[in-house]
């Protein structure tokens, strides 16, 4: 065992010790947001193919489109029925009108008069979708206009836990069976700068969880983290914690930021590296996820992929994920949106939005006494 880790794992012992103990003092005050459990959901902007796609798909690619058909409801609905951490991929397009003419809006019945009424493609600033030209449909847009809509469901709900905000930076290269399929702009230290400042453009410092505040006085994320460093219940209700999915991305976003020093987002880190606080295990054991938790992560997993399950109805990698540790499990299936195939979907014990968790949560931990806001049935 490294030295890093054997410290990291007796700083954790200590500091559940220690939330033991103040448990009975009220859970706002002694419990940190690693040690709660929500469910996410998968692409949550994903509002489904449009008919044209469909039947192409359907005819050249049918499992392509099997792993596409799915769909979610506006992220205000997510969140009303208990969704804690949602997924916004998301495109550049400094000067706007990259993807104003996607290809897929030609196969449609009407053709591509209907898309895009009112010129939201035509403006400058990050876009929101799965793929470009094919797979572009979206329940907000553009990325500044998602976030709002966050806002104003967290302005009105100012008890939540902290809501995750996970940002996939995508790279779709153009695909050849595609006419005219348009490619990506690339994701340099410029245009991750305009997307922290979009999103500064909504959200005030204080309405969010930050990498600068969870480090505090140590010189690194995982050191934080160890001893702490995640906020308390009662810090964090009305908050907003920002994720950054592409690990590809990270060398890019911490140039020059240290530990990610005066940054929005948290890089989906290596753990032991400066700025690991935030570690994504889509398809890691729960063994490897709780380990992880032990340390102070906060880690995102996935109980499902591409419909697979929600064909099978198996559950086998829903239960396990849940039984991880993970604080995040993601799904495109949750309880409110179950798979009309099987009835596969993925929800907490009495479908609630969140839960003590299961690996790292203090003795005496109750979900009763977690206070979030009503979840709708």
């Amino acid at each position: 065992m490294s030295r890093f880790i054997a410290t990291a794992a007796g700083a954790a012992a200590c500091a559940l010790a220690v939330s033991a103990a103040a448990w009975a003092a009220g859970p706002d005050d002694s419990l940190r947001i690693n040690q709660l459990q929500v469910i996410g959901s998968h692409n949550s902007y994903h509002a489904g193919l449009t008919p044209g796609v469909a039947k192409m798909l359907q005819a050249t690619n049918p499992k392509a489109f099997d792993g596409l058909d799915y769909q979610h409801s506006p992220l205000s609905v997510q969140f009303d029925h208990g969704v804690r951490q949602i997924e916004l991929d998301i495109y550049a397009d400094a000067k706007g009108g990259r993807f104003a003419h996607p290809f897929g809006a030609t196969l449609n019945a009407g053709g591509a008069a209907g898309f895009d009424k009112e010129g939201v493609f035509a403006k400058p600033g990050f876009k929101v979708m799965h793929v470009q030209d094919i797979d572009y449909i979206s329940n907000c847009q553009p990325f500044v206009g998602c976030l709002k809509e966050i806002r104003a469901w967290s302005k009105a709900h100012p008890q939540h836990v902290p809501l995750y905000i996970l940002v996939e930076t995508k790279t779709q290269e153009p695909i050849k069976a595609v006419p005219g399929m348009v490619d990506y702009e690339r994701f340099t230290p410029e245009v991750l700068d305009a997307l922290d400042a979009e999103i500064r453009s909504v959200f005030p410092e204080r309405e969010m969880v930050t990498p600068d505040q969870v480090r505090g006085k140590f010189a690194t994320l995982p050191q934080a983290v160890a001893h702490g460093g995640w906020p308390t219940l009662k810090n964090a209700r009305g908050k907003v914690v920002f994720l950054l999915d592409q690990s590809n991305i990270t060398p890019i976003y911490t140039a020059g930021h240290p530990a990610l020093q005066g940054r929005v987002l948290f890089t989906n880190a290596d753990a032991g590296t400066p700025d690991a606080a935030f570690v994504e295990q889509n398809e890691g054991t729960p063994e490897a996820i709780a380990a992880l938790v032990k340390q102070g992560y906060i880690v995102r997993t996935r109980s499902d992929a591409d419909t697979k399950e929600a064909r099978s109805g198996d559950t086998t990698q829903r239960d396990k994920a849940l039984k991880s540790g993970a604080q995040m499990v993601s799904t495109d299936y949750p309880w409110f949106e179950p798979s009309r195939w099987t009835g596969f979907k993925v929800s907490l014990p009495g479908e609630a939005s969140v839960r003590c968790n299961p690996v790292n949560s203090p003795k005496g931990c109750s979900d009763t006494g977690l206070g979030d806001t009503p979840v709708v049935k």
